[in-house]
C-alpha cells in the first residue's frame, strides 16, 4: 500500500509540475500579445484553491490533477463589448494566436532542456556501455559484436552511457539493419563500424530489453556464489540461509555461476529444493522452498529473496556524468533533442504498425515510473520529468483536433486560404479528434492494468 501512495503521490507532483509549465506557456505569450486570461486552471472540476490576481487572473487549483487550462477571452463564446474586443484570442492576428497555441508545447521541450541542464549539472553516476555476454548465432554475434567491445554510437548518435545505448536500439524498431561504432577490448584507442541486419529482429520491451532481444548483455563484475543480503520474510530467510553463506549445490547439482541458482529458483515455485551451502568453513544441507511470484504475462515464477556478493566496477568503467555550467546546457540541448528524435520516431513507428499499440502506456504506467525514478534520487526524478516533458509536447503537437496541433492544423489551413476553418467543419474535427484520443487512452489504461 506504501508504494502504491508512494507511486501516487510522485505522479501527482510530476504531472502537476508538467501541467503548470505547459499552461504556463499559453499563458505567457497570451499576456503578451495582450490576450485577457479569464483562468489559469491545474487540474479540473471542483476548486479546491482559488485566486484572483491583481492581473484579473483567477489562479485556480482543482481537484482532477489529469491536467489543466487557459480560459482566455474568445469572441466565440463570450459576449463582447466594443472595447473588450482588442483583449479576445478570436480577435488577434492569425501569427499571434499560433504562438499562443504554440506555446505549451514549446515550454514543455524548454523545460526538459532546463531539467537536463540540472542533471548534468548535478551529475549521475554512469558506466561504459562495455558489452558483457554475446549468445551464439544471434543477431549481435552475426553481426561481429564480441565480448569487451565498447559501444561508441548508434547510427552515429554517441552513445556514453547504457540509457543512451538504449534509446538508441529502440528508434530502430522494425528498420532493416542497424549501424554501430565499435572499440574492440584489446585495440586501445581505434573504433571500427559494424552492421546489423535487424529484420528479424523481434523485441516485446514487457518480457526483455532490447539488449538481450538482440542477444547481448551489458559487461556486469563477476557475481560470487557467496550471499550478501537475505530479505526479511522470505524463501531464504525461512530455510535458515544466512549472510556469508557459499552455495556450492542445488538438487545434487554442482554450482559454478550465479545464474544457474535464478533459473532453478525461477523453475522451482512452491517447490522443495536441496540446498548445500559452505558456512564457516562446513558444508551444511538445507531445505529451499522458494515463494511464488505472478509476473504481468501471468507466469509463475519461484522466488527466494536472496542476493550474492558483487565485485566492484573497474575503475577506468565508471565515470560521472557532469559536466559545467555553460557546458550542461549544450549537452541538455543535444540530450532533449535525441529525446525528441526518439519521440517522433516511436509515433511514425506506431502508425505505420512496425510498433504495436499494446506498447502504449497509460496513467498507471507512468506513476509506476515517477515513483520508481524518485525512490532513486532527485537526478533520476528529473530526468524522468525531462522525458515526459518532451512526450507531452510532441503528443499535443499531434495534428489532431482538441490538441494543440489540432488547433495549430486550422491556422495552417486559415493562413493558405485567408479565412478561418467553418465552426462547423472545426466542430466535427473536434468529435472525431476527441474520440480517436479517447480510444487511445483506452487502449494505454487497458495495457496498464493488463501490467499489473
Amino acid at each position: 500500500m506504501s508504494s502504491i501512495l508512494w507511486n501516487f503521490a510522485s505522479f501527482i507532483v510530476a504531472l502537476g509540475i508538467l501541467v503548470a509549465v505547459h499552461e504556463f506557456g499559453h499563458f505567457w505569450v497570451a499576456r503578451r500579445c495582450g490576450v485577457k486570461v479569464e483562468r489559469f486552471s491545474i487540474g479540473f472540476g471542483k476548486s479546491l484553491w482559488s485566486k484572483v490576481g491583481k492581473d484579473g487572473t483567477e489562479y485556480n487549483l482543482a481537484i482532477i490533477p489529469l491536467g489543466g487550462y487557459v480560459k482566455m477571452l474568445d469572441g466565440r463564446v463570450d459576449d463582447l463589448t466594443e472595447e473588450m474586443q482588442q483583449f479576445a484570442f478570436d480577435k488577434k492576428t492569425l501569427w499571434q494566436r499560433t504562438a499562443i497555441v504554440a506555446a505549451g508545447p514549446v515550454f514543455n521541450f524548454l523545460f526538459a532542456i532546463f531539467a537536463y541542464w540540472l542533471v548534468f549539472l548535478i551529475g549521475v553516476p554512469a558506466v561504459k556501455p562495455v558489452i558483457g555476454q554475446v549468445a551464439p548465432y544471434s543477431i549481435a554475434a552475426q553481426g561481429g559484436l564480441e565480448s569487451g567491445m565498447e559501444l561508441k554510437t548508434i547510427s552515429g548518435v554517441k552513445t556514453a552511457d547504457w540509457e543512451s545505448v538504449n534509446m538508441g536500439l529502440v528508434s530502430h524498431i522494425g528498420d532493416e539493419t542497424l549501424t554501430l561504432t565499435v572499440a574492440p577490448a584489446d585495440e586501445v584507442g581505434s573504433e571500427q563500424q559494424l552492421t546489423l541486419d535487424i529484420s528479424e529482429w523481434q523485441f516485446d520491451p514487457e518480457k526483455e530489453s532490447s539488449m538481450s532481444a538482440l542477444g547481448f548483455k551489458p559487461f556486469t563484475p563477476p557475481i560470487s556464489l557467496t550471499l550478501n543480503s537475505i530479505s526479511q520474510g522470505g524463501a531464504g530467510e525461512e530455510a535458515g540461509l544466512l549472510v556469508g553463506d557459499e552455495l556450492l549445490a542445488l538438487n545434487g547439482q554442482a554450482l559454478t555461476e550465479w545464474q544457474q541458482v535464478v533459473d532453478s529458483i525461477r523453475s522451482h515455485a512452491d517447490k522443495s529444493m536441496t540446498l548445500e551451502v559452505l558456512r564457516n568453513g562446513e558444508s551444511t544441507e538445507l531445505v529451499l522452498v522458494p515463494h511464488a511470484r505472478e509476473l504481468n504475462d501471468g507466469q509463475t515464477i519461484g522466488f527466494a529473496g536472496i542476493a550474492p556478493e558483487v565485485a566492484e566496477w573497474p575503475e577506468n568503467y565508471r565515470f560521472d556524468l557532469k559536466f559545467g555550467v555553460f557546458e550542461s546546457i549544450g549537452k541538455a540541448i543535444d540530450k532533449t533533442g535525441q529525446v525528441i528524435d526518439l519521440t517522433i520516431t516511436m509515433l511514425k513507428k506506431l502508425i505505420t504498425g512496425d510498433v504495436g499499440l499494446n506498447n502504449l502506456s497509460g496513467p498507471i504506467s507512468i506513476a509506476k515510473g515517477a515513483g520508481a525514478t524518485a525512490d532513486y534520487g532527485l537526478v533520476y526524478f528529473l530526468g524522468f520529468l525531462a522525458l515526459i516533458s518532451v512526450n507531452l509536447g510532441i503528443i499535443n503537437l499531434v495534428p489532431l483536433p482538441m490538441l494543440d496541433g489540432g488547433h495549430l492544423l486550422f491556422f495552417a489551413i486559415e493562413a493558405v486560404i485567408g479565412r478561418p476553418v467553418p465552426e462547423k467543419i472545426q466542430e466535427m474535427g473536434y468529435r472525431l479528434g476527441g474520440a480517436i484520443i479517447f480510444a487511445l487512452m483506452a487502449v494505454a489504461i487497458f495495457n496498464d492494468f493488463a501490467r499489473l
